[in-house]
């Protein structure tokens, strides 16, 4: 569920984004989306297409 509302916030955006604006647009905690964040890289759902940016693949 956490997962979803993490790439969704990416996906409508339409840029990378860093995890404090993620958590920002989530109204999640910044260290929680950068754990969500390292999940769906690991599931090659996530990119990091410049340092500390994640955009879904």
């Amino acid at each position: 569920m956490l997962k979803k509302t993490v790439l969704d916030a990416m996906k409508k955006e339409g840029k990378p984004m860093r995890p404090g604006d993620i958590a920002k647009k989530t109204k999640m905690d910044k260290d929680e989306v950068s754990k969500i964040i390292d999940k769906l890289k690991k599931e090659g759902k996530v990119s990091s297409p410049k340092r500390c940016f994640y955009a879904p693949v």
